[in-house]
C-alpha cells in the first residue's frame, strides 16, 4: 500500500511547516549519505531553513572545496569571482598580523619576554621609555589644568567672600 499524493504548495500552519522542514531535511540527509556510501559518489549538500540556519553534509572521503572545484570544471559556471578566491589568503595575512599584533602586545605588557635577544629588548625598552613619557606629559597636563582651575575657584571664592562681608552683619541679625 502506497502513500497517496500531495498537493506541494507553501504550509501555511508554521509548526506543521517546521516538521516537515526537519523530516524532509533529515531525509536528503540520508538520501545522500546512503548514495554516498553504495555508490561511491562524492557528494555535498546545503539546505539554508527560512530561519537561516545552515545544515549540509559532505562526503567524509572529499572536501567540499573539491566538490566545488569539479562543479567548476564540469560545468564551466563560477560560483564566484577571482577577488572571492583571494579571501583566503587575505584572511590568513589578516591573521597573521593579528597574531603578531597579540604577541607585541604581550611583550609590552612584559609577557613572553624570555625570546626576545638583546636588540629586540633595548627596542621594546625603547617603546617603553617613550610611552612612559607620554603617559607623564598627559597626568602633568591634567594635573596642571586641575591646578588652574582650582585657583580660578579659589579666586572666585575670594570675590564672592568680599561682596558677601558687608551683607554677613545683616545675615547675623535676621538669625
Amino acid at each position: 500500500m502506497g502513500r497517496g499524493k500531495i498537493e506541494i504548495k507553501r504550509i501555511e500552519n508554521a509548526n506543521n511547516r517546521q516538521v516537515t522542514y526537519s523530516k524532509r531535511r533529515n531525509g536528503l540527509i540520508k538520501k545522500a549519505k546512503e548514495i554516498s556510501v553504495l555508490c561511491n559518489a562524492k557528494v555535498s549538500l546545503i539546505i539554508f531553513g527560512g530561519s537561516k540556519k545552515m545544515h549540509e553534509y559532505c562526503t567524509p572521503s572529499a572536501k567540499l572545496t573539491d566538490i566545488l572545484d569539479e562543479y567548476h570544471r564540469q560545468c564551466g559556471k563560477r560560483l564566484w569571482d577571482a577577488k572571492h578566491e583571494n579571501l583566503n589568503s587575505e584572511i590568513d595575512r589578516i591573521r597573521k598580523e593579528n597574531d603578531n599584533l597579540q604577541i607585541k602586545l604581550r611583550h609590552l605588557n612584559g609577557q613572553d619576554i624570555n625570546s626576545l635577544n638583546h636588540k629586540e629588548l633595548i627596542v621594546l625598552e625603547g617603546v617603553l621609555e617613550n610611552g612612559l613619557a607620554f603617559v607623564r606629559d598627559q597626568k602633568m597636563e591634567v594635573v596642571n589644568t586641575h591646578r588652574r582651575n582650582h585657583k580660578m575657584l579659589d579666586e572666585e571664592n575670594k570675590e564672592l567672600n568680599y561682596y558677601l562681608q558687608p551683607l554677613q552683619p545683616n545675615l547675623q541679625e535676621r538669625i
